[in-house]
């Protein structure tokens, strides 16, 4: 792997002289798209995705230590805290239209850490969506046996994740880190490698493996005691309801990722509109990390089951006051009319 020189390259609302007047119009329609969909994306998406993830590390971890200990709880606990670091790591979109101002080396740190809990957050829900899978079929089988071991298996994932996050944290690039320049979860100005790399492992094997399991889920004949398919879905729908969204948001993401080493291959900036497509992917991307959190908590049994109680103490304590007001009026009226 040779080192590449990125110094040429930027963005093109920073960079392009705007001549004409429909070039002029077209970066401020741009500009403001961004602005509005960022203060869409803090206003009502993060409080949504940062309430909801909280009350579901509440609802787990108070099961956990009732030792209702599930694997796929586990799982999703693991999932939830992924999505809640790349919630956190979102933040960084707040300076849109503009951007952050870091050097190489902030920047990379910055992007080892969103890799982190991108990559996290996928391999660890593949591993869900598979213990959901292998619950429809004899519990004989090496990998049910397994995901019987959440421990092992959340395990691995970190590692697996760590290693993917160093090695994209390489193809970033490995000079001028004192060098400042407008940063980006994904490095603009990081190597051709780093986004085919996050690709291949970060959308195109988890996909695979998700098709693979869907495959299996309907072509498979299961036991007799196993559940019908439908009955299984409608068990656990917070899964692939999930697992739809995860798969239309980042192939979204990663196209458009593809398309941005396209053009660096190419030693092209691309357009403003380019520029303007990549910013609305990447917000695409944080929503889908919030959505998912909402998703759990008000489709997953457990989660569904807890938000449920509160609404019924909440309405039984609203009605216990309200009848304390009816006593206390009609004593009042009784009193006075004597």
């Amino acid at each position: 792997m040779t080192s590449h020189n990125m110094t040429w390259i930027s963005y093109p609302s920073k960079s392009q002289p705007f001549t004409s007047q429909e070039e002029i119009e077209a970066f401020i329609a741009s500009q403001n798209i961004i602005s509005r969909l960022m203060h869409c994306y803090i206003a009502f998406f993060v409080p949504t995705g940062l309430t909801a993830g909280i009350c579901i590390l509440i609802i787990f971890i108070k099961n956990y230590l009732q030792n209702k200990r599930q694997s796929l709880d586990l799982f999703l606990l693991h999932f939830t805290i992924s999505n809640i670091i790349m919630i956190f790591l979102s933040f960084t979109v707040i300076a849109r239209p503009d951007y952050l101002t870091a050097t190489h080396l902030a920047c990379s740190v910055l992007s080892f850490f969103f890799n982190f809990g991108y990559f996290n957050s996928q391999y660890v829900f593949i591993l869900a969506l598979l213990t959901l899978l292998l619950d429809r079929f004899p519990p004989g089988t090496a990998l049910c046996k397994a995901t019987q071991r959440p421990i092992l298996c959340v395990g691995f994932v970190l590692t697996y994740t760590f290693c993917l996050s160093l090695t994209e944290a390489v193809l970033v690039g490995t000079d001028n880190y004192q060098l400042e320049a407008r940063c980006q979860l994904d490095p603009l100005f990081a190597w051709p490698e780093y986004e085919i790399v996050k690709f291949t492992f970060g959308f195109g094997i988890p996909s695979l493996l998700q098709i693979l399991c869907f495959t299996v889920l309907l072509a498979k004949e299961a036991p007799a005691g196993a559940p019908a398919l439908r009955q299984h879905i409608r068990t656990h729908p917070a899964v692939y309801a999930i697992s739809a969204t995860i798969f239309i948001c980042r192939l979204f993401y990663n196209v458009m990722v593809l398309l941005r080493t396209t053009l660096k291959l190419q030693r092209s900036i691309g357009t403003t509109k380019n520029e303007l497509v990549m910013n609305i992917a990447e917000i695409v991307l944080f929503c889908e990390s919030c959505a998912s959190l909402v998703v759990i908590l008000c489709f997953h049994k457990p989660c569904k089951d807890e938000v449920l109680k509160v609404i019924q103490k909440c309405r039984r304590k609203t009605g216990a006051n309200n009848h304390l007001e009816i006593s206390e009026t009609a004593t009042t009226h009784q009193s006075g009319s004597q």
